[in-house]
């Protein structure tokens, strides 16, 4: 009763003052309207991002798995393959800046809808020359289907091979060679490429600036691991789509597959890489248009106008913007925003943590450009896989591993209520633990395949320093073989032979895959041969090498996961380190750095590298050198892993530096939390002061009245 009394004594006396209260209700209410608006705005943003991150990383991702067969397909090397898949990246290059600075100030949502919109038409322009050029051709040996009439490999005689087979024959090269000029049509890839880099562009500042203007800050980092995760989704179906494109056959629709006497295990196989940018193209468009239907500005969370409410960002950056917002109101001409260019682009460089970072950033994205762009390749000539297993093996185990790991750190980030020197920490910590394991892939590699002439001699022995010259041994002396042909064939002593002619056979029997020869002389001169026959289609590699594949995939997971960690922890410190009217434009100038001094030349490089372990390079039918049909597994497995690692060892460094200069520049009040995980009064006022008195991670030169928006 005691108890009662005194709340209906509370009650009444609350009643007495309901007149001073009412509108504190009242805006109370309109202030949960408010963010109900904000939170439903904020979040329909975040679905429409990410799909549109969805669609993007699908066709990039495709791009990377139809590498080997665009190479082969169009038959060029892998330096040229990289200067296709860095064309991309020179289309951001083209307006980077103008979108991430200008676009800021305009509807950022429409821009990134039409950035859609060109995205899928360069999509669909890559596809095109599969419909526009000839049937693919590939080097293999003349099938005897329909004819009563065995062909010998070994053209010890050429009246043993009838006349009208000869004229055929060179009719068609004469035929190949007038059609020459459709090889030159890898250009219309390259073309299209470029013109999705275009409309990628605004996808990426904008959007990630329009999440953490809208958002509440203590959710920014949760929403930025979300659109990264759902990102790494598109990869996963982009690499499972090329896994599915790479069993069909290229021509698939336009020839009978019944006479296709190529296997996906040859080197000349080429799958349909054309379907899936068709595909990839329909996705872009669907994905750009919610956008048009976003409004320019959302309402701001509550928590960023309580004027109270100390922002962790306040500790690196100065309290004269808080006035910000009132001029951003204002609409400015053209004129009066490129008058503030030169100072903002001054103010941003004279930023340590920022340049450090970027100067970490872009070393360690040459490092995994070049190691995610020529992965497909590594594991299909370091492993023996095809294209199809290789595909799916990333889609399916590699990229999970990613998405997991960056998420994993939003959501570590958001758990803990890590502070900068935090984020710092983290991203250090998963870039060194996630190249230590990279290390151990050295140890994990499968040794060449015995291939006669070029890995092993004839006769079993290491084979001869000019590897062309050792392809003509005794044993296929008296045949007219080329040594430019690349139609291998496994013979009984598991031995591969680069052609049935080289390998000295003198018969075959059956047709296309089934193809089988016999009397092969170079066969049964090997050591350990027993019989001389042999089948059409490369051997495959030694028993130990399903095992170190094996092995790769387990560590290749655990070292994408540890490096993916430090994804978010980087964004964040990247957003928190800079004051926040410059975000678009540093997170502009950030791509823009990745996208020249990494995206485009590491492909490139690499692919030079990769192409300096070839050993026999494939042959255009009018001459000249086309495709590598066979690397060096040893050479290659240093030179991919080893540039990848120093790499990441160099950017390993500038991350050092990034922790040093925050550390120095920050007092050790700044990481120190309250048993609530609030930061206690003592601790704010203690930063401010002492941010007064120390030196500046940022300049503080603003122009309060000069900052417009439109």
């Amino acid at each position: 009763m005691e108890i009662s009394s005194k709340e209906n004594t509370h009650f009444f006396s609350n009643n007495t003052v309901l007149p001073l209260d009412r509108s504190s209700f009242k805006s109370e209410s309109s202030a949960s309207k408010e963010k109900q608006s904000c939170c439903g705005g904020i979040k329909i943003f975040l679905g429409a991002l990410s799909f549109v991150y969805f669609a993007k990383a699908l066709s990039g991702s495709y791009l990377k798995s139809t590498i080997t067969q665009i190479e082969r397909r169009f038959d060029i090397p892998s330096s040229l393959v990289g200067v296709i898949d860095g064309s991309f990246e020179i289309g951001n290059l083209l307006i980077i800046i103008l979108v991430s600075y200008f676009g800021a100030k305009l509807h950022r949502p429409r821009i990134i809808g039409a950035g859609c919109l060109i995205m899928s038409a360069g999509t669909f322009l890559i596809a095109m020359p599969q419909f526009f050029m000839g049937r693919y051709r590939y080097e293999r040996f003349p099938s005897t289907i329909n004819s009563t009439v065995s062909i010998s490999p070994c053209l010890q005689d050429k009246n043993q091979t009838p006349l009208s087979a000869l004229e055929k024959s060179q009719a068609k090269i004469n035929a190949g060679c007038e059609k020459e000029a459709g090889s030159s049509m890898w250009i219309y890839v390259l073309l299209g490429n470029l013109l999705r880099g275009i409309g990628e562009t605004p996808i990426q500042p904008l959007g990630i600036t329009y999440l953490d203007d809208y958002a509440v800050e203590e959710n920014a980092a949760l929403y930025i691991g979300c659109v990264q995760t759902v990102a790494i989704i598109g990869p996963i179906f982009g690499f499972l789509l090329g896994s599915l494109c790479a069993k069909l056959y290229v021509d698939i629709g336009f020839v009978d597959l019944d006479g296709v006497t190529i296997s996906p295990k040859d080197a000349q196989w080429v799958g349909a890489w054309w379907l899936g940018y068709l595909i990839a193209g329909v996705i872009s468009v669907l994905a750009g248009i919610p956008f048009w239907f976003l409004p320019k500005h959302l309402p701001n969370p509550q928590s960023r106008k309580d004027s109270s409410t100390s922002s962790e960002q306040s500790r690196f950056i100065t309290e004269e913007n808080k006035d910000r917002r009132k001029s951003c109101e204002q609409q400015a001409k053209l004129a009066e925003m490129t008058k503030d260019f030169l100072p903002s682009l001054k103010n941003l460089f004279g930023n340590p943590v920022y340049i450090l970072y970027l100067c970490a950033s872009i070393i360690q994205f040459n490092s995994l450009i070049g190691m995610v762009t020529y992965k497909p390749k590594y594991i299909e000539q370091q492993y023996g896989q095809t294209s199809s297993k290789t595909n799916f093996v990333i889609g399916l185990i590699n990229i999970p591993a990613v998405a997991f790991g960056i998420f994993s750190g939003g959501l570590i980030m958001k758990k803990f209520r890590i502070g900068v020197l935090g984020t710092a920490k983290l991203s250090l910590g998963s870039s060194f633990f996630g190249y230590l394991l990279l290390l151990s892939l050295f140890a994990m590699g499968c040794e060449n395949s015995d291939v006669a002439g070029l890995t092993v001699s004839y006769h079993g022995a290491k084979p001869m320093t000019d590897y062309e010259e050792a392809l003509f041994a005794e044993c296929n002396s008296g045949c007219l073989c080329s040594k430019d042909t690349w139609d291998p064939v496994c013979g009984d002593n598991g031995v591969t032979y680069v052609s049935a002619c080289l390998a000295g056979c003198q018969a075959s029997n059956g047709s296309g895959k089934s193809t089988v020869f016999f009397n092969c002389s170079c066969v049964g001169t090997f050591e350990s041969s027993q019989s001389s026959s042999a089948v059409a289609g490369p051997c495959q590699k030694g028993n130990e090498c399903p095992k170190m594949f094996l092995y790769f995939l387990v560590i290749s997971v655990i070292t994408s996961y540890t490096l993916s960690v430090g994804g978010t922890p980087g964004y964040i410190l990247l957003l928190r380190c800079i004051k926040p009217h410059l975000k678009s434009f540093a997170l502009g100038i950030y791509t823009l750095a990745i996208r020249v001094l990494a995206g485009i030349p590491a492909p490139v490089y690499f692919g030079v590298a990769i192409d300096t372990t070839c050993l026999k390079w494939g042959s255009k039918r009018c001459g000249g050198r086309g495709a590598c049909r066979l690397y060096d597994s040893r050479a290659l497995r240093y030179v991919y892993l080893g540039l990848t690692l120093v790499l990441g060892m160099v950017s390993i460094f500038f991350s050092v530096a990034v922790l040093w200069v925050l550390r120095k520049r920050s007092s050790p009040q700044d990481e120190t939390l309250s048993a609530n995980g609030e930061r206690g009064t003592f601790g704010t006022k203690s930063r401010k002061d002492n941010f007064v008195n120390s030196d500046r991670l940022i300049q503080s030169t603003y122009w309060p009245k000069k900052e417009t928006r439109l």
